[in-house]
């Protein structure tokens, strides 16, 4: 199959349970639908039996192109990966393979696309998750709108359509912090939001941690915000502000009153609220020096193991071949 209309691109770790379920309704969508269509399936260093469930999806059904990583980089590594590995398509179709994103949408989505939009991307209107999450969720996506430079939706996460230019921009920026639907807004162009009712996985727990899920919360505030450095000049400036006040109130003390303050409680009140200010900026600053130290290395995203595309292995070799130029 040459140059399909659409890639469907689907990150997978771990997803034994759903594995069958997933390719079922992959399947049913293709079947129904009159456009050309190709699956991208990226391994992203499963430990089950999910890569090899792949291999044998792959090597039995040519729609099927799959991506197996060395080891597993994450979920916004993997999509990067699977839309480097997308065909020539028009568009390519972003989804998660634990099946809460419906890939029954595809058809909608288009049509949105045929209008002229080079980014389709669904607004959950409703998650079926627990109430920590949704609260958390929502309280990131909303702080996130307050203080990002970039117009980003609220409530609406990778699940999306996107233009074959949007790809290939996204394609040129080789960042290592990546926050792919921060990303994808920078880009511009013509956007619209598709409600859509967020299902419950599957089968199978959720492969974000919460120690993953900072970290992405991070990558979209660090990489998309200048708040944290404006936030150390505005505390640095309240807190010099409150020395002076706490000087003033010294000097009329001792010259007004002629009081020498006994200062040993205030004195340990004021060490202690600079040494927090001070460890709290230092935190800010090293987590942009972090994010440029990773840059600056210039180690490829990722590295592919293997690629089965139309019934061919094709393993990938060297280094050079795993940038994104």
């Amino acid at each position: 199959m040459s140059n399909p209309q659409i890639s469907i691109i689907a990150p997978l770790y771990n997803e034994t349970e759903s594995f069958s379920q997933l390719v079922a309704r992959l399947n049913a969508v293709m079947e129904a639908s009159p456009l050309s269509i190709e699956v991208v399936l990226v391994d992203d260093g499963s430990r089950d039996h999910t890569a090899v469930l792949m291999q044998q999806l792959a090597l039995s059904d040519h729609r099927y192109q799959c991506v197996f990583l060395s080891r597993n980089y994450g979920h916004q590594i993997a999509l990067t990966a699977g839309i480097a590995s997308a065909s020539a398509s028009e568009a390519l179709f972003i989804i998660d393979g634990d099946l809460q994103d419906p890939p029954e949408l595809l058809t909608e989505f288009y049509q949105k696309y045929q209008e002229g939009y080079d980014v389709v991307y669904a607004v959950r209107k409703k998650r079926k998750e627990n109430w920590f999450k949704r609260t958390a969720y929502a309280g990131f996506y909303r702080l996130m709108q307050s203080i990002s430079y970039v117009d980003l939706p609220l409530d609406s996460g990778d699940f999306s359509l996107i233009s074959r230019r949007v790809a290939d921009i996204l394609k040129q920026m080789p960042e290592e912090s990546r926050f792919i639907r921060g990303m994808r807004s920078w880009i511009g162009f013509r956007q619209i939001g598709v409600e859509y009712e967020r299902d419950a996985r599957l089968a199978g727990e959720s492969k974000y941690s919460f120690g993953m899920l900072q970290q992405l919360a991070y990558n979209g505030i660090f990489n998309f915000s200048e708040y944290p450095v404006k936030l150390i000049t505005r505390v640095g400036m309240m807190t010099l502000g409150i020395a002076i006040l706490y000087l003033i109130q010294t000097l009329i003390k001792r010259f007004v009153y002629h009081d020498v303050p006994q200062g040993f409680t205030a004195l340990l009140f004021v060490i202690i609220l600079f040494s927090g200010v001070q460890l709290i900026a230092l935190g800010l600053i090293g987590e942009y020096v972090l994010r440029i130290f990773f840059q600056a290395k210039g180690r490829p995203l990722y590295v592919v193991r293997e690629v089965i595309r139309q019934q061919q292995r094709q393993p990938l070799q060297g280094m050079d071949s795993l940038k994104l130029q």
